[in-house]
């Protein structure tokens, strides 16, 4: 066999591994992507046909004035505002905090600073579910139920963040800060002027999850706040459910509705986390 023909082999062995590839990759997509699919399509058909047997992939009729609808029938306007100002407030909340509280675990050095971490830590291993009775009697102490503050508050200052940025300003070259505090920059503005911008893909990410985590939080708004105007989206679709019927088309039509705030984030922090891992490619840590 020749050189050309072991060269022809090898590339239509490239190619068939390729294809194998690709489809296994889309085979994969699909099936993730179908739930979506499938909320979509109860979303703009009848309610008779969403529960109707057998099943059909499609609607006979595309009802699309659904999603008008489920916007006018309850006051859904007033649910995805007070899910913006909640999840908005904490997830910049929870930003400022990590990031001065990851700096001082990574940067600076006091007594106990471990210890205090290892503590830090620990509380991640407390299953949140355990903290809504001692969160509530708190939160009900200081008057703040069926407040935003009392949604906000108790959920804002997270580990997590803390951790991951920490972790992250670790792998920062320690030269640079160095150099600032030779030209006399503060700890404070050595943060904000070299450590905040190299770190913007940890901080996109984390804000990324802050964000779709408090979007999509039903528990605990539920039990802080009372009423349809206080109500946050996940708590507003359930009032589609009453005791005589459940409108599965308008909660569907609602649930697609409320997924645009965080495509949308999650597109344009994407581009941001991209941008900045290609801005700080090549640089060293510790």
């Amino acid at each position: 066999m020749t050189t050309k023909t072991k060269a022809k082999a090898n590339a239509r062995r490239t190619l068939a591994l390729d294809i194998l590839n690709h489809g296994a990759l889309a085979l994969v997509a699909l099936l993730f992507l179908f739930p979506f699919f499938w909320m979509v399509s109860n979303a703009v058909r009848s309610n008779a046909e969403v529960l109707a047997i057998p099943v059909r992939i499609l609607p006979a009729v595309f009802e699309w004035d659904n999603f008008a609808k489920a916007w006018t029938t309850l006051p859904f306007g007033r649910f995805f505002l007070n899910s913006v100002i909640i999840s908005v407030s904490v997830t910049v909340i929870t930003v400022l905090v990590s990031c001065l509280s990851g700096y001082a675990f990574a940067r600076l050095k006091f007594p106990g600073r471990d210890k205090l971490l290892m503590a830090y830590l620990a509380t991640l291993m407390v299953p949140g579910i355990m903290l809504i009775i001692p969160l509530f009697l708190i939160v009900n102490k200081l008057g703040m139920i069926n407040t935003f503050q009392g949604v906000i508050l108790p959920v804002a200052f997270g580990t997590f963040g803390s951790f991951l940025l920490r972790q992250f300003f670790l792998s920062i070259p320690l030269e640079l800060e160095e150099a600032a505090r030779i030209d006399g920059a503060s700890r404070l503005r050595i943060l904000i002027s070299i450590i905040i911008p190299l770190s913007m893909p940890a901080i996109g990410l984390l804000s990324l999850f802050t964000f779709i985590a408090q979007w999509n939080n039903f528990l605990w708004p539920l039990i802080v706040m009372t009423g349809a105007d206080n109500a946050t989206l996940p708590v507003g679709l359930t009032l589609f459910q009453t005791q005589q019927t459940t409108a599965w088309n308008y909660i569907m039509a609602g649930a697609t509705l409320s997924m645009i705030p965080g495509v949308i984030l999650a597109v344009v922090l994407q581009k941001l986390i991209y941008n900045s891992i290609s801005l700080n490619a090549g640089m060293g840590g510790r």
